[in-house]
């Protein structure tokens, strides 16, 4: 049986993972016959988003106790990841992915990554492991690797930044997988565009499928 790494990044679409497109790759993964175990960077949140009013919280919250809300107490740190485990690694979106996985969300073109995520990506690169990654999670891939074909759905300046990064963006509609067979990469858009949890779940499970027929 084929198993994934998902890596989280915390629990709550403004500060964290967003958790439907979490819970829907879980799903998609053991729809599709295989298994996973979830991870994620034992670091603080860059801060805490109250999800009803939107307005910053005056706290501290860590990305792997968060996280272990989605996973329900399963999961372990990306520490412990060894991408020589696992068949693939998949990432969710959320604003955690630009905010705590690396700073996107604050620099742009110009950010930097969490040093575990970029080891941890480079090394799947480099042993051939199909990477997926959903919604906002692609800019891990075009800030790491650079010369890589992604998407980001059809967000202009999310595209524009991409491409500052020396990336090539493909607009895509829901669903949508944008495949880099050079570097065994999967992408796909999910919350960057209009979308409701169905097709949120569409997206997953498309993902999944075209990186379970590479492996």
């Amino acid at each position: 049986m084929k198993k994934f790494a998902i890596i989280l990044a915390g629990c709550g679409v403004y500060d964290g993972a967003e958790i439907h497109e979490a819970v829907m790759s879980m799903y998609a993964v053991m729809k599709n016959g295989a298994e996973y175990q979830v991870f994620a960077p034992d670091i603080l949140q860059h801060h805490v988003v109250n999800h009803l009013t939107g307005v910053e919280m005056p706290e501290t919250r860590n990305v792997l106790v968060e996280s272990a809300r989605i996973a329900r107490g399963n999961i372990k740190p990306v520490s412990q990841l060894n991408p020589r485990d696992y068949d693939a690694l998949l990432f969710p979106g959320g604003f955690g992915v630009a905010k705590n996985l690396c700073s996107y969300a604050f620099e742009g073109a110009q950010c930097t990554v969490n040093p575990e995520i970029s080891i941890l990506i480079k090394e799947a690169v480099s042993l051939r492991k199909p990477i997926g990654a959903l919604c906002i999670s692609p800019v891990l891939l075009a800030k790491i690797m650079g010369d890589v074909t992604i998407t980001v759905g059809p967000d202009e300046g999310d595209a524009a930044n991409v491409k500052a990064m020396g990336a090539h963006h493909i607009a895509t509609k829901h669903g949508e997988v944008i495949i880099d067979e050079k570097h065994r990469l999967f992408t796909t858009p999910c919350y960057q565009l209009k979308s409701t949890i169905v097709q949120v779940a569409e997206g997953a499970d498309n993902i999944v499928k075209a990186m379970l027929k590479v492996m």
